[in-house]
């Protein structure tokens, strides 16, 4: 009998700009709807999460405006490069982020994109409040203490 292979892709798409403006309550992972040529593109790593959210219409989650890049080698079956995506969710799950995202003041935003051990895309979303100014100057100080330490640590 023939073993399975585990497929290795390092491929991680961050939207690093959400931790920088958002604080993080919760987070899910889910899977992706995609077609044939959006999942040969995220294995190239050819995706980006920026000015990405998350809407629940009709007990579904979608992630919106999510970039990616057309496949090279495609053909008249190529994919539009920020369609909607349906996100793979259970009931609670979607009942909870729905409830969260109803709520004044919070939203919900993708924060990694991955292929997972068996080559499925997956998707960390987080349901996230918005970060007033001083909070982000608080965490850019945190960032620079931090970097400062590991180099007094690597000396």
């Amino acid at each position: 009998m023939a073993t399975k292979e585990k497929i290795s892709n390092n491929i991680l798409i961050k939207n690093k700009r959400a931790s920088f403006d958002f604080e993080f309550i919760e987070t899910f992972t889910a899977g992706v709807v995609l077609t044939g040529t959006e999942i040969k593109s995220i294995r190239l790593g050819k995706a980006s999460l920026v000015d990405t959210y998350c809407s629940v219409e009709r007990g579904e989650v979608w992630v919106k405006n999510m970039y990616v890049a057309e496949y090279f080698y495609g053909t008249y079956n190529n994919h539009s490069t920020r369609r909607d995506r349906k996100l793979l969710l259970g009931k609670k799950e979607i009942r909870k982020i729905g409830s969260a995202a109803k709520n004044s003041g919070f939203t919900v935003i993708p924060t990694k994109l991955f292929i997972n051990g068996k080559g499925l895309a997956k998707i960390v979303i987080a349901i996230a409040k918005g970060k007033r100014e001083y909070d982000k100057r608080q965490s850019l100080k945190e960032r620079d203490d931090k970097r400062a330490m590991d180099r007094a640590f690597m000396k």
